[in-house]
């Protein structure tokens, strides 16, 4: 029976990738909580032995009370069950807490590896990755996986063994009834294998429409998505194209609900036509005298005790499929490969005699990887991933810089500035060549430090939706409140703060959408400075700013590159002037380099740009 059983669980309801990797992967991370699971067996075992004895005590009252025994007999086996019941209920609850203890646990870790194996993929990955999509593999799909598990672990482990001590004890007591009992099991069978497969299908269905709606949600809630709906006047469209996926999530719950209770009603009006059939065949027995009156109760409770199982198992097997799915689609995430990982043997940034550290760029040559390396097509909801890539962007690209020197890059928009910047931290690695920090292949360095080394300041200069302390400490968690405030007044914002109601419990919003763009981009500048780094990466820092801005910044600036080694995009003039070096790109290739006046008197390109982009002495090189 139990082999029937077995082969119908697993028969073509799911891919072989599903039920057997997923299997032992889930069984991986559930290793460490062996202990845990050997006590949760033993209790699981006593319960069901407990479960069982009561039928077969009944059975003894009913002979008793049948043959005339003495009152004080079915008083006792009365206690006696009443006694087992407490006891039973006790155990029940000390194991359903082992189970759910079990459940959290492996849930626990299994979140948590997901979030620190995102964190390590490279910055292409979030280039094409709908954060909803990746937000709800974390919530929807691990806490799926979360309900069912714990829900689930106790039953079904109570349950097998429950109908396997119900079955040998039935047998004992007559085979004949047990086999017809079982003439009807195959009806539990059938339908098992066919819901299996529909409820799967439907339950990936409504988990990427889910996705679907976070990242809508993600996307229109923020203050940039939402000024673009208003701005363009489609809120109406927005809901309608939201309530298309609620509405088939909706439809897809009830279509869930129904095959589940059609289901379950099927098997129960099974089990009380083989509930039937022990009585009509116990009840002839026992009139022919070959079985005792007290025999057919026991058997018609202990059938309870093999149909309930049974009907809770093919209800399990519903819950685990849909787990398994689950399990998935956060599995599919953990085996996304890191294209940028940190050798065994990484060592820390290597300093100068001087205490600076020397940037050295030779021969890079870098294209941007194919998405099938790094994405999902279910992260990017697209049917393939772009095969496309590997196309080359940089072409030789070699300079260096001293400690405490500045290299400036200027050229036209996509000429390869930012593409550089990025090869300095490591956000992707380059295909040939080396990028070095103190003569050190950045791919030989830790990544610790690599961050403490190297600061970089972007043209957008992003805020998490927290306090400004919050957001400055994020450079560095010990900070103290007198550096924040030495950090502000360096970075020409210490008065404004200062003269907030909250001072640095303010809250700056999301992506500091309450401060100024200004403002901004002079906290990230505090921030730089808290985190003491020793290289400085200034990424079109003063882009999209108005004239009072941009001086404010640049003011902000002159104490984040003094004593720095700095590598400078599109800056102001006045500091590419400055620069020990300007390098002049076009197309991913280094077509100038020289000092401000050194160019201007060769009149070729960053002559060109200088005619062309001052119209004084202040804008600044695109």
């Amino acid at each position: 029976m139990w082999g029937l059983w077995s082969s119908a669980m697993r028969a073509g309801d799911t891919p072989k990738a599903l039920t057997r990797g997923t299997l032992k992967r889930i069984a991986r991370f559930a290793r460490p909580h062996w202990r845990r699971l050997l006590a949760f067996l033993v209790l699981t075992v006593v319960s069901a032995v407990l479960a069982v004895s009561t039928p077969v005590l009944a059975g003894k009252v009913v002979d008793a009370i049948v043959g005339g025994r003495e009152v004080s007999l079915v008083v006792w086996l009365a206690v006696v069950i009443a006694a087992l019941a407490v006891v039973d209920a006790g155990f029940g609850l000390i194991e359903r807490w082992q189970s759910a203890r079990i459940g959290e646990g492996i849930i626990f870790d299994l979140r948590r590896a997901v979030f620190e194996h995102v964190q390590r993929m490279p910055i292409a990955f979030f280039t094409r990755t709908r954060t909803g999509a990746l937000v709800s593999r974390l919530n929807n799909d691990v806490i799926g996986a979360q309900r069912t598990f714990t829900a689930t672990l106790s039953g079904l482990v109570t349950n097998v063994i429950q109908l396997a001590l119900s079955l040998a004890v039935m047998l004992t007591l007559s085979w004949q009834v047990t086999l017809l009992a079982l003439v009807l099991l195959p009806i539990f069978v059938i339908p098992a294998r066919r819901l299996g497969r529909r409820m799967a299908g439907l339950q990936r269905e409504a988990a990427d429409l889910n996705a679907g709606m976070t990242t809508q949600m993600t996307e229109r809630f923020s203050a940039p998505g939402a000024t673009l709906v208003k701005l363009f006047g489609r809120p109406v469209q927005e809901a309608d194209d939201f309530g298309l996926r609620a509405g088939r999530v909706r439809d897809i719950g009830v279509r869930t609900a129904m095959l589940t209770r059609w289901f379950m009603t099927s098997l129960t009006l099974v089990s009380a036509l083989a509930q039937a059939l022990v009585y009509g065949l116990g009840g002839y027995l026992a009139l022919t005298g070959k079985l005792a009156p007290g025999t057919v109760v026991a058997l018609a409770l202990l059938l309870t005790r093999l149909y309930a199982p049974l009907t809770a198992l093919a209800n399990v097997r519903v819950d685990v499929m849909t787990a398994l799915v689950s399990f998935e689609r956060v599995f599919e995430v953990l085996d996304l490969k890191p294209m940028i990982e940190e050798k065994p043997s990484a060592r820390a940034v290597p300093a100068s005699s001087s205490g600076g550290v020397s940037v050295e760029f030779t021969g890079v040559r870098f294209g941007y990887p194919a998405a099938d390396r790094y994405s999902l097509a279910s992260l990017e909801d697209v049917v393939t991933l772009d095969h496309r890539g590997g196309e080359e962007v940089l072409h030789g690209i070699s300079f260096r810089a001293e400690p405490g020197q500045m290299v400036a890059l200027v050229g036209s928009s996509g000429a390869g500035k930012s593409t550089i910047a990025s090869l300095l931290p490591r956000l992707y690695d380059v295909d040939s060549g080396a990028v070095r920090l103190s003569d050190v292949d950045v791919r030989d360095l830790t990544f610790a430090s690599l961050r403490e080394t190297v600061g970089v300041v972007t043209q957008d200069g992003h805020l998490f939706h927290d306090t400004i302390r919050a957001n400055l400490a994020y450079a560095r968690p010990d900070v103290t409140d007198d550096e924040i405030w030495e950090a502000l007044d360096r970075a020409r914002l210490g008065e404004l703060v200062g003269s907030l109601p909250d001072g640095l419990d303010t809250t700056v919003g999301e992506r500091g959408y309450r401060l100024s763009g200004g403002e901004r981009q002079r906290l990230t500048i505090a921030r730089l400075l808290l985190a003491q780094p020793k290289v400085v990466v200034l990424d079109e820092a003063t882009a999209h700013l108005d004239s009072e801005s941009e001086a404010a910044v640049g003011e902000a600036l002159t104490h984040a590159l003094a004593g720095r080694t700095a590598l400078v995009i599109a800056h102001r003039l006045s500091t590419v002037r400055a620069a020990d070096q300007i390098l002049v790109l076009e197309h991913g290739e280094i077509v100038e380099r020289g000092t401000h006046d050194e160019l201007l008197a060769a009149n070729g390109r960053y002559a060109t740009l200088h005619a062309t982009q001052f119209a004084d002495e202040e804008p600044a090189i695109a």
